[in-house]
């Protein structure tokens, strides 16, 4: 087995793809800027940024990509227990803190008092099931998400679940059973926008609409390791802005009832692993290349941390119901701030949580 030092040594000879972390980061502010959009303007039709649910398949096409990078040539050799200790030191830290900031704004939103409602039992275990990834879909005043304290959370349940299967399964795969396995997640995705009403692929976030989650975990993470193992990289001169144009065309394509069906298959089978090839075979300019790393490293934590919040800005628009001259005001600020915030939690919680536990199990 490879040790923590030698494993960490063979990591930084690898190369790095900045313009795939800088998308990383313009994806995570897409997230947050439509999930208050979505309580903002609830008619998707009306909405300019409907589509920003995609930007989960984006994500999972990435660490589909990243993790056969990173990992295809080491799995046979760090072993099963190795890569969960690497992998949940990377990803479970901000799981804990936004579980924490979940229960925070829970026990203290000004505009609802759910722990009258739900008591000290059902708030541990909503506290609980957040903090060790187990779903529980126990509120409708929260839509019955998987996850009542921090919904985002249904995707890193997801995204463990294809860690898993990549130590167990998948990196053993050979390109043809692998890209067999892409198109089934294929078909899979365009069954989903076929059944659900308005062919919309949102799914996955709560327990009316669990296994949708699976289905587009599958294709998106599947078909990110097919373009790695197939070194679908195409070198170009698009850099981060280029690209960053690119993928919100994505998130901002109009929303209609219509064609959903048509468009939102099209832009994750096809579009999404598309990007991922250009992202990881542009060119960076040096002056892009801190802002690059910046938005990476500040993507996951603002990911995690910032949807607490959001839970609060749902009831305050159900309580206080602002005209939208208000909200247009209120929601700029609120992202500001939630990304400030994302970058404290990095700064001085997670890298320094992360780097602790390094030292302690990986020594």
């Amino acid at each position: 087995m490879i040790t923590a030092q030698n494993d960490s040594k063979l990591l930084a000879t690898k190369q790095h793809f900045e313009i795939l972390d800088g998308l990383r980061g313009v994806a995570a502010i897409v997230v947050v800027i439509y999930h208050f959009m979505e309580i903002a303007i609830t008619n998707y039709n009306k909405n300019f940024l409907s589509h920003g649910f995609l930007a989960v398949d984006f994500f999972f096409c990435l660490s589909g990509f990243v993790i056969a990078y990173a990992y295809d040539s080491r799995a046979p050799h760090i072993g099963v227990t190795q890569f969960f200790k690497l992998r949940l030191i990377r990803l479970h830290p901000l799981v804990v803190i936004g579980s924490i900031l979940g229960l925070i704004t829970f026990l203290i939103d000004p505009y609802s008092d759910f722990y009258a409602v739900y008591g000290f039992g059902k708030t541990a275990l909503l506290f609980l099931a957040s903090t060790f990834l187990v779903p529980y879909p126990l509120m409708p005043e929260r839509y019955t998400n998987l996850f009542c304290l921090n919904a985002p959370a249904w995707s890193l349940f997801w995204e463990y679940i294809a860690n898993i299967f990549y130590i167990l399964v998948l990196y053993k795969l050979n390109k043809k059973v692998l890209g067999a396995l892409v198109l089934l997640g294929a078909v899979g995705i365009c069954y989903v926008a076929l059944k659900v009403p308005n062919g919309n692929l949102g799914g996955g976030w709560g327990g009316q609409n669990f296994w949708d989650g699976g289905v587009r975990v599958l294709y998106s993470f599947s078909a990110g390791m097919l373009v790695y193992r197939f070194n679908w990289i195409i070198k170009n001169k698009l850099g981060f802005l280029g690209l960053s144009l690119l993928l919100l065309v994505a998130f901002l394509f109009p929303y209609a009832d219509a064609y959903n069906w048509i468009t939102e298959p099209i832009i994750v089978l096809f579009y999404f692993p598309l990007l991922v090839a250009l992202g990881a075979g542009a060119s960076l300019n040096p002056a892009s290349k801190n802002i690059c790393k910046l938005s990476g490293n500040i993507s996951y934590p603002l990911y995690m941390t910032h949807y607490p919040f959001v839970w609060v800005f749902l009831t305050y628009v159900a309580v206080v119901k602002p005209t939208m001259s208000t909200l247009w005001v209120v929601i700029p600020v609120s992202v500001t701030l939630l990304v400030l915030l994302a970058y404290v939690v990095m700064k001085f919680v997670d890298i320094p949580l992360r780097k602790y536990l390094k030292a302690k199990f990986l020594s």
